[in-house]
């Protein structure tokens, strides 16, 4: 390791965002009368920030850089000091080669996707000044640094999702997000606060450090910010019932949607993983994330089967997969909540600019309803298949179940995925069942593997930046344990038996009610229009209504 190694890769991290800062800040107002320019600049930029990352990345990889402060001031009242420096570690590593990866494919896909526009220079600047103040909150190490970024990002989306302000659904959407991300905003601040006078400390890779020196029991001033910052987290993230805005801010231009369900709803997430060494030691504040995580997991699946729009089915499959991060979170398991952010972000990034060819999908061909038995006597043996499969597979990389205890929860769900997979070759009538019971048998081997390996390959390379806490710990959490694989179980059972459940008229009612997402979106609604969030002075005379309320 060398310093001009270590200045290299924190520098490069450092003024990867620059360009597309100064691009968006630099033509202001003016953006449309400079359409060409700000076209040109905006994917230069992006592409500047995807080649610093990714030398950034090899950097590291060659010297093992540490962060670098550049400057530093003291703030009074014991707030400590506000710096610019980078975190250097494999997080934000990976976390900055992921987002510069997807800002670069979403500027590109805009040039065309808003060519003509009225506003097209507008939207590039609110664009570049999104992406900039979202690889600063990666890549800053100081904890005042992160939230001025956090609220920034925030404020510039904004501007994206109000971008057609004479539709009343977009407002609406953009009106709940930002009350939502206000309060988180306030949560967050006081968490800081607290972290900051008890700690003396406002770096990230201080924690470690200053919260190894305190004596039990644990200040009362960090059990309180730990809560804090779950909340702050959980407002971020679209969990139920805050979920509703997820779903509709699909009124805002596709490459918004692309942006915010690939990249900027992971904020909350990020921001778990970042304080992960304070929540570590408040498990009750864990556990908070397990309980929302998991209730958003079943409601947004279950709304999810009722949509029939493709980018709102989208939308629902965000809110629950974001539920099933903060869950991987909560029993400590940071280095597959970190594979489930990459995986989920390149898959969301493709649905949605590939939203527009969804229906060359049903021109595929597919089993017909007389080439299925009814799944519903399948069910345990699909089960039973999907454990044996996951066991043998965790056996094959040497699990240990008694060392992380979690990995057994996690193994439940694998379970209940390979069953869902090897459902539809129990249940078909065809003459090459077996051949194609075998596939899929094969498939879901190769995936188990591929999932274990990413695990012990991840925890490798995050083990020293993000300790994984024991889960579970006591009574409570073996409890939540087992609410976890009910829910799961739950949730397949549903799923295998939907066509005899089409035929029962309490399931029929259910549908009425999960289909108005249970009503909460409707409430907040209501709220937010009370409190005219959300509503220009053009709109503010006429009804917002939500796409569930138009039907009502």
């Amino acid at each position: 390791m060398t310093l001009n190694g270590d200045i290299f890769t924190s520098a490069l991290m450092l003024i990867a965002p620059w360009p597309l800062l100064i691009v968006g800040a630099a033509l202001g107002i003016r953006a449309n009368n400079h359409i060409a320019l700000i076209k040109k600049s905006s994917l230069a930029a992006s592409t500047f920030a995807l080649i610093a990352s990714i030398l950034a990345a090899f950097s590291y990889i060659m010297t093992q850089a540490v962060p670098q402060n550049y400057f530093s001031i003291d703030l009074p009242a014991g707030l400590g000091a506000f710096s610019i420096d980078t975190s250097v570690t494999p997080l934000t590593i990976i976390m900055l080669v992921l987002v510069a990866f997807v800002g670069t494919i979403v500027s590109r896909y805009s040039l065309r996707y808003m060519d003509g526009d009225r506003n097209e220079g507008l939207f590039h600047r609110w664009l570049c000044l999104t992406l900039g103040s979202f690889f600063t909150l990666i890549a800053v190490g100081n904890i005042w640094a992160f939230f001025a970024s956090w609220v920034a990002t925030s404020l510039f989306l904004h501007k994206l999702l109000i971008f057609y302000k004479e539709r009343p659904i977009a407002l609406m959407a953009a009106g709940k997000k930002y009350l939502f991300s206000r309060i988180s905003d306030a949560t967050l601040l006081l968490a800081i606060i607290l972290i900051a006078k008890t700690l003396h400390t406002t770096e990230f890779s201080g924690l470690n450090e200053a919260l190894t020196g305190l004596h039990s029991p644990l200040p009362e001033s960090l059990i309180v910010a730990g809560y804090l910052i779950v909340a702050s987290a959980i407002l971020k993230s679209a969990q139920f019932p805050f979920h509703g805005w997820l779903i509709q801010v699909m009124e805002a231009p596709t490459p918004v949607s692309a942006l915010l369900h690939a990249g900027i709803i992971y904020t909350g997430a990020f921001l778990v993983l970042r304080m992960s060494p304070l929540l570590s030691i408040v498990g009750s504040s864990r556990d908070v994330l397990i309980v929302f995580g998991t209730i958003t997991i079943l409601t947004t699946s279950l709304m999810m089967l009722t949509e029939t729009n493709i980018k709102e089915s989208l939308a629902y499959s965000t809110s629950a997969q974001m539920g099933f991060m903060l869950m991987e979170c909560g029993m400590g398991l940071y280095s597959l909540a970190v594979i489930h952010i990459l995986g989920h972000s390149v898959y969301k990034a493709h649905a949605f600019l590939s939203s527009g060819s969804v229906v060359d999908h049903f021109r595929t061909p597919s089993f017909k309803a007389k080439e299925t038995q009814s799944s519903s006597r399948k069910t345990f043996p699909g089960l039973l298949f999907g454990t044996g499969m996951t066991l043998m597979v965790a056996w094959l990389f040497g699990m240990n179940f008694r060392e992380q205890p979690a990995l057994l929860i996690l193994g439940t769900i694998l379970s209940v995925a390979v069953a869902q997979l090897m459902l539809p070759a129990l249940t078909a009538r065809h003459p090459r069942k077996g051949t194609l019971i075998v596939w899929i048998s094969g498939i879901s081997a190769l995936v188990l593997s591929g999932y274990f390996g990413l695990h012990q390959i991840f925890e490798h390379l995050l083990g020293k930046t993000l300790l994984e806490p024991r889960f579970p710990e006591n009574l409570s959490e073996i409890l939540l344990s087992l609410f976890i694989a009910a829910i799961f179980l739950l949730i397949f059972t549903l799923q295998a038996n939907l066509h005899s459940l089409e035929k029962s008229p309490f399931w029929n009612a259910m549908y009425v009610h999960i289909y108005n997402g249970l009503y909460v979106d409707t409430i907040i609604s209501r709220l937010i229009r009370r409190l005219n969030f959300g509503t220009s002075a053009k709109a503010a005379g006429s009804p917002v209504l939500n796409h569930r309320e138009e039907l009502l």
